[in-house]
């Protein structure tokens, strides 16, 4: 290996639209990519058409390609956390359905471990009076959405902040930003 090259790995988070979910990481250092896409179904390769109609299985996240020397997952978890309403397994903000439910994908023990403790650091926090109920599941196919969901908060801002304000801004001025 060159003394340039970055050992870099990813991470898979679900927390609603995935339009909503790529800005929080993508401006974050050490992160080389936020890809929009599908995960958790039975179906591959599916459509973003597919996926909405909630019969693929499938739930929208984003898959981070990150370097964990400049930013570690627990770091990342961290953030997750910010971004997306724990304690509601229906969906997220105004995304309601099982392709919004927040989940944390885990691609190795070493994850599992660190998503399983962050969760149960939140919820001993006092920071939430409910319980927390986002999902650690292992990681299954990625599929990469179609790319007019790619970057979609640099192609459409002015829509990305009406999604936005949607409800994600104000659950986190609400619980994070005291």
């Amino acid at each position: 290996m060159k003394t340039d090259e970055k050992n870099l790995d990813t991470a898979i988070f679900a927390g609603g639209c995935f339009w909503c979910m790529v800005k929080p990481f993508d401006t974050l250092p050490g992160v080389e990519k936020v890809v929009s896409g599908y995960t958790g179904g039975h179906v591959a390769n599916p459509t973003y058409e597919q996926v909405c109609s909630g019969t693929t299985g499938h739930t929208e996240a984003v898959e981070i390609t990150y370097d964990p020397q400049v930013m570690p997952y627990e770091k990342l978890l961290s953030y997750y956390w910010q971004v997306t309403d724990p304690t509601d397994a229906s969906g997220q903000f105004q995304d309601r359905g099982d392709n919004y439910r927040p989940v944390i994908f885990y691609n190795s023990p070493s994850q599992k471990e660190a998503a399983e403790k962050s969760k149960e650091e939140l919820q001993n926090s006092g920071k939430f009076d409910q319980k927390i109920v986002t999902r650690i599941e292992p990681a299954q196919p990625f599929y990469p959405a179609e790319e007019y969901h790619q970057d979609f908060y640099k192609k459409d801002p002015l829509r990305y902040q009406m999604e936005e304000a949607g409800g994600r801004e104000k659950f986190i001025k609400q619980h994070w930003q005291k």
